[in-house]
C-alpha cells in the first residue's frame, strides 16, 4: 500500500466461488432502496475503510455474470439477466471499476448492486462474494479465524443481513490487536459468549470464564476480543 492506496495486482476476479448465503432465493424488486440511509465515514481516520483503491477494477461484467451462473447452479435455480435493471446495471458496474474510492463506498456500492436486483435469482450471493474476495485479499495479515470473520462481516453487509454500524465495528474490532490482562472483559469472535480473563499462561494464552459459568476456558489471545 502506497499513500494509502492498494496495489490491486493480487485481486483476481473469483470466476466461480462456492458462496452461498441461504437466505436469499428470489429476485427483489427492480431498483429497491438500500433501505436506510448512510453516514458520510465508515470508521475514523486510519479505519481499514477509509483506504482508496479502485478495488473492483479486476472484476469485468462478465466475471460478475460467471458468479452468479456458479451460484444459480449451486442453488438449483434458473440463471438470468433482470430486464428492467440488468442493461444499467452492466453499465454503471463497468463505469465504477476504475473509480478511486474508499473500501467502505465500494462495500455499499456492492450492497446497491446486490438492491438493484441484475440478475434473477442470488443477488445478495453473488455481490457478497466479490466483497468477500476482496477482505480476504486486503485483511491478508489476520490470523485464518479473524479472516474468515472479517470475510462473514463484509459479505452479510452486503446481502443485507448486517447492518453497516454493526459491520464496521466487527471489522474494526476484528483488526485490533489487544494485550489482554486479568480482569479484562472478553467477548469470542461472533459476540455469542462473553466473559473475564481470569490468568494469562507462560505460553501466551489466557484462561477465560464465561459469564454464568464455574468453568475456565483456554485459548489463544487472537480468538477473543474486547468486550
Amino acid at each position: 500500500m502506497e499513500d494509502g492506496r492498494w496495489d490491486l495486482k493480487d485481486l483476481e476476479a473469483p470466476a466461480r466461488k462456492r458462496y452461498v448465503m441461504g437466505d436469499e432465493t428470489e429476485i427483489g424488486p427492480a431498483g429497491a432502496p438500500d433501505g436506510g440511509r448512510h453516514p458520510q465515514g465508515g470508521g475514523g481516520v486510519g479505519s481499514p475503510f477509509q483506504t482508496r483503491a479502485a478495488f473492483i477494477k479486476n472484476w469485468d461484467w462478465q466475471s460478475v455474470v460467471s458468479i452468479n451462473r456458479g451460484a444459480c447452479e449451486r442453488g438449483r435455480a434458473q440463471h438470468g439477466i433482470n430486464s428492467e435493471t440488468g442493461g444499467a446495471c452492466a453499465q454503471e458496474w463497468e463505469a465504477l471499476r476504475s473509480q478511486i474510492l474508499t473500501l467502505i463506498e465500494t462495500l455499499d456500492g456492492l450492497r446497491g448492486f446486490h438492491r438493484k436486483a441484475p440478475f434473477l435469482f442470488f443477488n445478495g450471493n453473488t455481490f457478497a462474494a466479490i466483497g468477500r474476495e476482496l477482505s480476504f485479499a486486503l485483511f491478508s495479515d489476520l490470523v485464518p479465524g479473524r479472516k474468515r470473520e472479517v470475510g462473514s462481516a463484509v459479505a452479510h453487509y452486503i446481502a443485507g443481513v448486517l447492518d453497516r454500524d454493526a459491520m464496521v465495528e466487527i471489522v474494526e474490532g476484528l483488526c485490533e490487536s489487544d494485550e489482554f490482562q486479568p480482569g479484562d472483559r472478553v467477548k469470542t469472535l461472533r459476540g455469542s459468549t462473553r466473559g473475564v480473563v481470569r490468568r494469562i499462561l507462560p505460553d501466551g494464552r489466557m484462561a477465560w470464564q464465561p459469564d454464568g459459568s464455574q468453568s475456565e476456558l483456554i485459548a489463544l489471545p487472537e480468538s477473543l476480543l474486547r468486550a
